[in-house]
């Protein structure tokens, strides 16, 4: 039986799409370019971003870019416009996009806390 190592890899998200950067992240996360890619274990892998301030939009979406969650209360449908969003967490855009592309499960949770985001 092998144990996994820690693996670290190191993005450039300088002059690179959002979206495409963001899958990136995700399959890398999830670990499916390991040969020994299992869906329900952790790969132990972590991701470090650096340039973040870089990052560039297609097309006006950094203008007209919204992100809504719903609270689950009459009425409760938020709005937040991605400039406010980048003005709050200058991070805040690409982990919500990491974060909404992995699996919903309890493992979701230990797979961001290895995405670590640097100025």
């Amino acid at each position: 039986m092998t144990l996994n190592k820690f693996k670290i890899y190191k993005i450039d998200a300088a002059y690179k799409s959002l979206g495409r950067l963001a899958t990136e992240i995700a399959v890398l996360l999830r670990g499916k370019r390991e040969v020994n890619y299992t869906p329900y274990l952790d790969p132990l892998i972590t991701v470090r971003v650096f340039n973040l301030d870089k990052i560039t939009l297609t097309g006006k979406k950094s203008s007209q870019k919204i992100y809504r969650h719903y609270t689950g209360y009459p009425g409760g449908l938020k709005e937040i416009k991605y400039k406010e969003l980048i003005k709050k967490d200058p991070s805040g855009a690409l982990k919500l996009a990491v974060l909404r592309m992995l699996h919903k499960n309890r493992l979701r949770a230990k797979l961001m806390k290895r995405l670590i985001i640097e100025k």
